[in-house]
C-alpha cells in the first residue's frame, strides 16, 4: 500500500497504465490489439512494457495441453507463460519476465504464503482488500521493471484475459476499479475490445452485444475510454454513432478494428483512427510529434506481405496440428523468414500419426493425403512436443527428408527424433529410441537429464535462456548466426541426446556442431552432404522478430526456396530488393541496402 500511496503523489511524468478488457467472446484479439497499442506508443519514442493477466488458477501455463490454451511461450528467465506474451515480445521487441504474466494462482499463492507467515496480524484474509491489494501491488511493481536496454518503462499495457462478467475475473476488475482512483484519472485508461457481429441473413452490423458488454463493465465500476470494435468489415458511420450514443462515449472513441490482410496492419489501422493523439491527450503523455512515417517499417512489412508472388511451402509435422495456436511462435518464425526472402508462406499441417503404417490399414485416405502433403512440400519442420503419440510418424518424415535431401529443421523433440532416425537407419541400431518412449531400449540415444524430477510436472524442465557454443568453423548454422562463437537461446526440455554415443554418429557424418558451456549437452546437429539438415535442442522461434528472423528458420526457408548457397556466398546478406530496413526513412524496400539483422549473440 505504501508504494501505491507514493505513486499517487507523483506528477504527470509517472507511469501510465492502459487496461485492455474484452467483451462478448474470448479469443477476440485482445492480445494483438494490446500489442498494437504498445507498438504505436513505442514508435512515438516511449518506453513500453506489458502485463498479461490470466484469471485461471494455474500458477503458470506450463502444464497446459496445447489444445487447451495454445502454445506455451518460454521467456529468458524460464517462465512458461501465455502465448500473448509472445505477441508483446515480437511486436514491441522487448524481453519480458515470468512476473509479466499474472494468474489467479500466483496471486492466491502469494497471499496464502503471507497469511501463513502471519503478515496479516491475525486479520480475516478476504478477497477485498487483500487479494485486490495484492493484484495492484504486483502491477505497480512489475510495471517498473525495465524490458529493453535498462530504460524504465513509461507506459504499461495490461491485458485482462477472458471476458468481462466471468466469475473468475471479478477480483481483477474490482482491483482496477480501485486502482484508477489511486493512480489518478490522468494516469489510467481503459480500452474495451468488443465484437460487432454481422449475421449473414441480414448483413447488418449489430451493436447490441457491445452495448450489453459496456453496460456490464460500467456496472462493475470501469468506464471504457476507447471501445475497439472487432468486425469483419469496416463499421458504418451510423453504427459508430449508435455505439457512441448508447455507450456514452464520443464517436472518435469508437475505433473500428476490421479483419485485415496481415496483423502488421493493425497498428497502422489504430494510428489512422487517431488512437495516439487521443491517448496523448487523455493520459497527458509527452509524445514527440512525428510525421505519418513513424510506423514505416510496419507499413513496409504489410505492403510487402500483400504483394508477394513467389510461394514456399513448409510441411509442419506435429501432434497438435488441428489447432494452429499450438504452434503460434513456430508459424510466426516461419512467416518472418518467408517475408525476409520475399516469399509467401504456405504451411502444410500434417498430423504425424497419419504418416505411420498403422494408419494405412485403418484410414488409408488420411495416410495417402498426409504423405502427398509431405512429398509436395519444399521443406520439412518437426517442432517440439511431448508424449509418444505420433513420434514414429515424425521419424518416417525425418527419414524421407534425409534420404530425399529435402531441407529439414528439427526443433527440440524434432532434433532428438532425427538422432533416433539416424541411429536406426545409418548405425543399424533398430531399437534406438528415447527413454521417454521406451525405457527398456538397448540403445538409449536420448536420455532424461540428471536434474529432471519425474515427481513434479510443472517447472521441472531445463527452461529459459542458455548458451550454446559452436565448436565447428564450417557449420552452416554458425554462418547463419553471423559467424558467432556462441548464441543465447531459450530452452524447454526434459530429455537430451546421450553424450556418450556422440562419436558413433560423427563417424557416419552426423555432427554435433553446438554444445552447452560445459561441453556435455548436445545443442545443434548438422548432416554432411545435405542441402539443409539441422536440428536444434533449443527453441529459436521464441526470439524470432518480424525484422530479425530466427537464423535456423531463415536457413530452412532459404534452402526450401533454393537460395541458401547464394546467401552464404554473399556473406549472409540479402540483395537490396530482397530486404527492407528498419532504419529506412522511406516506405520502399529498395531505398537502402541493409544487412539483415539477426538476434544478438551476446548476453543481453
Amino acid at each position: 500500500r505504501s508504494c501505491l500511496l507514493k505513486l499517487s503523489t507523483q506528477g504527470s511524468n509517472m507511469m501510465k497504465y492502459i487496461l485492455v478488457t474484452g467483451g462478448v467472446i474470448s479469443g477476440i484479439g485482445k492480445g494483438i490489439i494490446a500489442s498494437s497499442v504498445g507498438t504505436i506508443l513505442k514508435s512515438c519514442g516511449l518506453h513500453v512494457t506489458a502485463i498479461k493477466i490470466d484469471p485461471y488458477i494455474n500458477i503458470d501455463a506450463g502444464t497446459f495441453s496445447p489444445y487447451e490454451h495454445g502454445e506455451v511461450f518460454v521467456l529468458d528467465d524460464g517462465g512458461e507463460v501465455d502465448l500473448d506474451l509472445g505477441n508483446y515480445e515480437r511486436f514491441l521487441d522487448i524481453r519480458l519476465t515470468k512476473d509479466n504474466n499474472l494468474t489467479t494462482g500466483k496471486i492466491y499463492q502469494s497471499v496464502i504464503n503471507k497469511e501463513r507467515r502471519g503478515d496479516y496480524l491475525g486479520k480475516t484474509v478476504q478477497v477485498v482488500p487483500h487479494i485486490t491489494d495484492a493484484i495492484q501491488e504486483w502491477v505497480v511493481k512489475q510495471a517498473a521493471v525495465p524490458v529493453d536496454d535498462d530504460a524504465e518503462p513509461q507506459v504499461c499495457v495490461i491485458e485482462l484475459g477472458g471476458t468481462v462478467g466471468d466469475i473468475e475475473s471479478m477480483p481483477f476488475i474490482e482491483a482496477f476499479r480501485q486502482f484508477q482512483f489511486k493512480v489518478k484519472r490522468e494516469n489510467f485508461c481503459n480500452i474495451h475490445v468488443s465484437l460487432v457481429p454481422q449475421p449473414s441473413a441480414t448483413g447488418e452490423q449489430k451493436t447490441k452485444p457491445t452495448q450489453n458488454s459496456v453496460r456490464e463493465l460500467r456496472g462493475l465500476g470501469l468506464s471504457p475510454d476507447l471501445i475497439m470494435c472487432r468486425c469483419s468489415t469496416a463499421l458504418d458511420n451510423s453504427v459508430k454513432e449508435k455505439i457512441s450514443m448508447f455507450c456514452h462515449v464520443e464517436p472518435e472513441q469508437v475505433i473500428c478494428v476490421q479483419d485485415v490482410s496481415s496483423i502488421y496492419r493493425v497498428p497502422l489501422l489504430l494510428e489512422d483512427q487517431g488512437v495516439v493523439s487521443y491517448l496523448s491527450r487523455r493520459l497527458n503523455m509527452p509524445i514527440e510529434s512525428r510525421p505519418r512515417k513513424m510506423l514505416t517499417k510496419w507499413k513496409e512489412m504489410s505492403d510487402r506481405s500483400d504483394r508477394l508472388l513467389e510461394h514456399c511451402s513448409i510441411a509442419l509435422v506435429g501432434k497438435y496440428t488441428k489447432f494452429s495456436d499450438s504452434y503460434a511462435s513456430v508459424i510466426k518464425a516461419l512467416e518472418h523468414s518467408a517475408l525476409a526472402i520475399s516469399h509467401k508462406l504456405e504451411v502444410k499441417y500434417i498430423d504425424s500419426a497419419y504418416l505411420e503404417p498403422s494408419t494405412l490399414h485403418e484410414e488409408p485416405v488420411k495416410y495417402h493425403e498426409a504423405w502427398q502433403k509431405l512429398c509436395s512440400a519444399d521443406g520439412i519442420l518437426v517442432p517440439g512436443g511431448f508424449g509418444v503419440r505420433g513420434t514414429e510418424g515424425k521419424i518416417h518424415a525425418i527419414n524421407w527428408a534425409r534420404k530425399q535431401k529435402k531441407p529439414f529443421l528439427g526443433v527440440c523433440l524434432g532434433m532428438q527424433l532425427a538422432v533416433c532416425e539416424f541411429a536406426r537407419n545409418m548405425l543399424g541400431w533398430k531399437d534406438a529410441n528415447s527413454t521417454e518412449f521406451d525405457p527398456e531400449t538397448k540403445h538409449p540415444v536420448v536420455i532424461d537429464m540428471p536434474e529432471h524430477n519425474p515427481g513434479q510436472m510443472g517447472g521441472t524442465m531445463r527452461l529459459g535462456k542458455r548458451r550454446t557454443i559452436f565448436n565447428n568453423d564450417t557449420s552452416v548454422l554458425r554462418k547463419l548466426y553471423g559467424d558467432a562463437e556462441y548464441v543465447d537461446e531459450r530452452h524447454r526440455h526434459r530429455f537430451e541426446v546421450n553424450p556418450e554415443l556422440k562419436s558413433h554418429f560423427e563417424k557416419k557424418g552426423l555432427h554435433f556442431v553446438g554444445q552447452d558451456v560445459e561441453g556435455e549437452r548436445m545443442e545443434v546437429i548438422e548432416l554432411d552432404d545435405h542441402p539443409y539438415f539441422i536440428g536444434v535442442q533449443y527453441h529459436p522461434e521464441f526470439t524470432s522478430r518480424p525484422i530479425k528472423p530466427s537464423p535456423p528458420y531463415l536457413g530452412l526457408l532459404l534452402a526450401a526456396a533454393g537460395k541458401l548457397q547464394s546467401y552464404l556466398q554473399k556473406g549472409c546478406r540479402l540483395s537490396p530488393r530482397d530486404t527492407y530496413s528498419d532504419r529506412s526513412g522511406s516506405s520502399t524496400p529498395d531505398s537502402e541496402i541493409s544487412e539483415l539483422k539477426l538476434p544478438s549473440t551476446s548476453s543481453e
